[in-house]
């Protein structure tokens, strides 16, 4: 059974921003709710990041209101006026003041948001939401994703429904590509902040797809209080679960994948070192392709490795395909290919590396590389 956070509710329609299917959607809080948000790195961030930041710098949101098929970056001023008036446009629907609307838009870049469309779809939507219209959301953020990717938790009498989408584009800096998380649980801004800034540091920051930054990058979490207080703790820990169930599901879903890749690195120098070589195997198209091939060319991740800037001690070194070990102890192993073979015909392949010289950790994931990756690529804009 699904259930919402309590005093949440949404809506979503076809603006026809690009074609006929969802693509802009209204989040709605019934009271001010404390919230947090993270956002791209990209230097070339969208509007709706200028604008969001400012409005959730108070650490308050009462909505969120996000379209697709466009993302209006690389646009200009005009982009910047547009993104206001997407807020300032729904936040009158709402009857609410405009710097508690949290703007986000995802598509293509370059390309002038039809904010004319989106103005004339946004009357009488009110009317329109849903608190079981949450699930709709997550598919009218979709861009080239190819399911929406939406999870509900229950604490006790606390709620938690998040929402994330991401298929190309993607190495994450400092936040995911969208997500929005919603809970009626009474937490304060700052701690919100705090636990949100955790949960993304070992899930969406550590996904990669295709090693580029998107430009619209966000999540943003809010706290309506309607269900009282909870163990922070305990949220964090659920949070971060939820957290890392949708960034996996994010890479899973990457653009023409075929397999989901998950990489542990141990023994490292630190926690970043660790993250650093992981990244660094997920993003490699060497890796990448062997992987879509089924081919256990397994010097492909010798080599990643031995590129890391930090210092490896290379007589130390151990990797593994799950339990099956090809390289022990700065040493190969007898030949496993046959069985290496077979593993890989899997829709899910396990890379452990142990650097056998530290205590630094880290888990990482992706995707293989695939013939429609370059297809989808190719053809994105038309």
């Amino acid at each position: 059974m699904t259930h919402f956070p309590k005093g949440f509710s949404s809506c979503s329609l076809n603006a026809g921003i690009k074609d006929d299917t969802l693509d802009f959607t209204i989040i709605y809080s019934d009271t001010r709710a404390a919230a947090a948000a993270m956002f791209t790195k990209n230097q070339f961030c969208g509007a709706p990041i200028v604008i969001g930041k400012e409005h959730v710098k108070d650490g308050y949101l009462q909505a969120i209101a996000v379209n697709s098929k466009n993302a209006n970056v690389a646009t200009g001023e005009k982009g910047l006026q547009d993104a206001r008036t997407m807020t300032e446009a729904v936040a009158a629907e709402l009857g609410i003041d405009p710097s508690d609307v949290l703007p986000s838009s995802t598509g293509v870049i370059g390309v002038p948001l039809p904010i004319e469309k989106i103005v004339s779809a946004v009357p009488g939507l009110k009317a329109e939401l849903r608190p079981d219209g949450l699930e709709q959301s997550a598919k009218a953020i979709m861009t080239t994703d190819t399911y929406p990717k939406f999870r509900t938790r229950k604490i006790g009498e606390v709620t938690l429904a998040a929402m994330a989408k991401g298929s190309g584009m993607i190495e994450p800096n400092m936040a995911t590509m969208l997500s929005y998380i919603l809970t009626d649980a009474k937490i304060e801004a700052d701690d919100l902040k705090a636990m949100l800034q955790r949960a993304v540091n070992v899930s969406f920051n550590s996904v990669s797809v295709d090693g580029d930054t998107s430009t619209s990058d966000t999540v943003a979490i809010m706290a309506n209080g309607l269900a009282g207080e909870v163990n922070l703790a305990e949220f964090e820990a659920v949070l971060t679960d939820l957290c890392i169930e949708l960034a996996k599901e994010i890479a899973r879903d990457g653009e023409g994948a075929t397999k989901l890749v998950e990489v542990q690195v141990t023994g490292a120098d630190s926690d970043t070192v660790a993250k650093k070589i992981g990244k660094s195997i997920i993003n490699s198209p060497l890796v990448k392709t062997a992987l879509f091939g089924e081919d256990p060319n397994w010097g492909r991740i010798m080599s990643t490795i031995g590129n890391s800037n930090d210092a490896v001690d290379t007589s130390s070194v151990s990797v593994s395909f799950a339990d099956v070990y090809v390289f022990q102890d700065g040493a190969p192993t007898e030949d496993k290919r046959a069985e290496l073979e077979e593993y890989l015909k899997t829709d899910e392949v396990l890379i452990k590396i142990s650097l056998g010289t530290g205590t630094g950790t880290a888990t990482v994931w992706g995707c293989d590389l695939s013939y429609d990756y370059v297809k989808i690529n190719g053809e994105y804009t038309t």
